[in-house]
């Protein structure tokens, strides 16, 4: 069934907005007994989630921020003394600020940056593809190993999307992980297949770029 609305866009009540315009006209005593209740409900969605299980979480979209949303992961990971391994692919051809950075916990983190750089850089497709293949296989000796809890391969999307790698190859090596290991995959372009598998989904959507609308270059800290 087609259900049709004259409201435009604009016109369109927001539930969110409605929501905050609600609590706000309540007597504090109205408010206290709406919180107490959003409590008891929240603690009974808590108590009736008791599972634990390794994720494999897809950090995809056009918009910023998905690596760096997968290195807070990382960060949290070594805060609780969990061993990490980090594989680039893609990026390789300089040194990125987060491999410096995380160079204290050498004795908890692998970092391997296995690509050569951009694909209009390398301007080789074959040799792409033999780096792209290699950082995979060095990716699935941390995937399998038992002592990792936590595996980001940063930028693998990327050579899914451009065919360096099967989606089929990818999504077997995901399923030879032990049960509590968590695996990130980023990268625009996730294909639909690793999407239908991954526990985790989220797509980062672009609004704005200043290198688009006001020409600003990569600037250290930001991209790199």
């Amino acid at each position: 069934m087609k259900i049709t609305s004259n409201l435009n866009a604009a016109e369109t009540p927001n539930a969110s907005n409605l929501t905050e315009e609600a609590s706000s006209s309540l007597t504090s005593e109205q408010y206290k007994r709406k919180m107490q209740r959003r409590k008891e409900v929240q603690s009974e969605r808590l108590a009736e989630r008791t599972k634990e299980k390794g994720l494999i979480i897809v950090h995809t979209g056009n918009g910023k921020g998905k690596t760096t949303a997968a290195l807070g992961m990382v960060l949290r990971s070594l805060g609780h003394g969990y061993r990490v391994a980090i594989v680039q692919f893609i990026k390789g051809a300089w040194e990125p600020a987060e491999k410096a950075a995380f160079g204290r916990w050498d004795d908890l983190l692998e970092f391997h940056a296995m690509g050569e750089g951009f694909t209009w850089e390398t301007q080789d497709k074959e040799r792409d593809i033999q780096k792209a293949q290699l950082a995979w296989d060095k990716a699935l000796t941390f995937i399998r190993n038992h002592e990792y809890k936590l595996v980001l391969l940063d930028e693998i999307n990327v050579a899914l999307k451009l065919g360096y790698l099967s989606v089929e190859e990818v999504v077997a090596g995901l399923e030879q992980k032990p049960d509590r290991t968590h695996v990130i995959l980023t990268g625009r372009g996730a294909p639909a297949g690793l999407i239908e598998r991954a526990d985790l989904v989220t797509e980062m959507t672009l609004i704005k770029h200043p290198f688009r609308e006001q020409a600003v270059k990569a600037q250290a800290g930001i991209e790199y």
